[in-house]
């Protein structure tokens, strides 16, 4: 099945191309590289443009400013769903998710609706990250896995591969998440609507270029949001 990796970008201009390149190595001579980049004032998005014209598998969606990791997402589902993807993929462009592990994920989709490159089951591993960073992220999936009542580990994960009916079903118009409340959001959606959600293994690594996206008010958004989705699924508004 036709695969389009999404790759959102702002200020990624030392980790773009090596990606592109890397992503090449495993993906298959159908599938596509989509660069969402959110108007970088640091030259990503020509950077960009450059590997579009140079390269047949990759493409570029530019948007006017920085809105967030969830609309970026967004569009470039859109985009991919328009351009004929079977399967839409998500991963950061830091390299904190391994190239060689997409061709896993694809994989694994072949027996699932949903898959998630997952830190925190068996055999997953987080490199190279401080105790603090490690609380938030563990404690957040944590939180959100007890409020949701859902059997998946990491709910703040990044790196997932979705089949086109997923996307299709969960009305992407209807969510507003901007940070990584943005991930929880689409797996509970999933889940609602019956997909079936299968977690495989990844190690995951700081980005070693660039600086991290986190804010407090990324933070705080997913506090809030987790218990508003849970309030709406019991309302039964999706």
């Amino acid at each position: 099945m036709r695969a389009t990796v999404c790759l959102p970008t702002y200020n990624e201009k030392e980790n773009l191309e090596p990606m592109v390149h890397a992503l090449a190595g495993v993906l298959g001579p159908d599938d596509r590289v989509l660069v969402v980049d959110d108007n970088s004032p640091d030259g990503t998005g020509a950077i960009a443009d450059r590997l579009a014209s140079e390269l047949d598998y990759v493409g570029v969606l530019h948007r006017d400013h920085k809105d967030g990791l969830g609309p970026a997402y967004l569009a470039g589902f859109q985009r991919a769903l328009a351009g004929g993807a079977q399967l839409v993929l998500e991963m950061d462009c830091d390299f904190s998710h391994a190239p060689d592990d997409v061709p896993r994920l694809i994989a694994a989709a072949a027996d699932a609706d949903v898959v998630i490159g997952s830190r925190y089951v068996r055999g997953g591993s987080i490199g190279n990250w401080g105790a603090v960073r490690r609380f938030v992220s563990a404690g957040g999936s944590l939180y959100a896995r007890i409020l949701l009542g859902v059997d998946v580990h990491d709910l703040t994960g990044g790196f997932k591969c979705y089949r086109r009916r997923v996307l299709e079903t969960i009305d992407l118009d209807a969510i507003d998440s901007k940070g990584y409340a943005f991930q929880i959001e689409t797996t509970y959606r999933a889940v609602r609507a019956g997909f079936r959600v299968v977690e495989v293994p990844i190690h995951f690594v700081d980005r070693e270029h660039g600086g991290s996206k986190m804010s407090r008010s990324i933070v705080a958004e997913a506090v809030w949001k987790v218990p508003a989705l849970r309030l709406a699924a019991l309302r039964r508004r999706f």
